[in-house]
């Protein structure tokens, strides 16, 4: 894999965040595959999905959006490659929510994402998005 398509993934990724916390849902549902899949698993509680397609990964982030009343953060850190190719990878990283409320800074969630990322045309984007929570949220 170059250099380059792992910097693209790097900013896949970075978007897909950026653009939940800020909600701008079309710009998220743009780093998912048209039949992307998600599943999220968290400890203690058991598994949450999967939601199979793209509407349905956006509809779950609208629905927690809709319910928040804070203003979130994801940062994602600690982005490796655990398999990679020409056309598709498989990248791990960390990720951090924080959430401000009421003048207050929390650390609200932590947890792993393994993301399945395939070549789309021209861009890169989310084919699979598997995330370990390390407590409920």
């Amino acid at each position: 894999m170059k250099a380059e398509d792992k910097l693209e993934i790097h900013e896949l990724l970075a978007r897909a965040a950026y653009s939940f916390d800020e909600r701008q849902l079309d710009v998220l549902a743009s780093c998912y595959t048209t039949d992307a899949s998600m599943l999220i698993n968290i400890t203690g509680t058991g598994e949450v999905g999967p939601f199979e397609g793209r509407d349905a990964i956006i509809g779950l982030v609208s629905a927690t959006l809709d319910a928040q009343t804070d203003v979130r953060r994801h940062v994602i850190s600690n982005m490796f490659f655990e398999a990679e190719g020409d056309k598709e990878a498989r990248v791990v990283s960390s990720l951090v929510v924080s959430a401000v409320e009421n003048g207050k800074i929390d650390v609200i969630i932590s947890g792993i994402y393994r993301d399945d990322v395939v070549k789309d045309g021209e861009n890169w984007k989310i084919s699979h998005r598997h995330l370990d929570l390390d407590l409920p949220f």
